[in-house]
């Protein structure tokens, strides 16, 4: 992961929108998508920053003893260059690298489909 998350950019890039919804045939279920991914990506970085952190903390947290740990300060410099989960979760979307599914674009073919199957059933029990 920590080599996908070095070769995603991180400046602003002007996209083409007709591009997004390609693949689900609406662009406000993409968006839907993505910032779904993308909060899934930024909790995976949280749990993942506060995991190293701790192995830098001390037991003793005296208020008059204050200090600033220099392997946390990088740590965390380290995690602010990184590419904002957006920015992730769009080059997968766009490499085709993120699976989705819609529980109810399944759901309405399911249904359908029983419809379909009950008329066949209805038609050949009336002839």
């Amino acid at each position: 992961m920590e080599d996908q998350k070095k070769r995603v950019t991180n400046t602003t890039v002007t996209r083409n929108t007709a591009e997004f919804s390609q693949q689900t045939d609406n662009i406000y279920e993409t968006v839907a998508m993505l910032s779904k991914r993308a909060n899934q990506i930024a909790a995976d970085e949280k749990r993942e920053l506060h995991k190293k952190i701790e192995e830098f903390s001390s037991n003793n947290d005296n208020a008059d003893e204050l200090y600033e740990n220099r392997e946390q300060i990088e740590i965390v410099r380290h995690y602010e260059q990184m590419p904002k989960p957006t920015l992730e979760a769009i080059d997968e979307y766009l490499d085709h690298k993120l699976y989705y599914r819609n529980p109810a674009k399944e759901n309405n073919n399911d249904s359908r489909m029983e419809a379909l199957e009950n008329e066949v059933i209805s038609s050949t029990s009336q002839e």
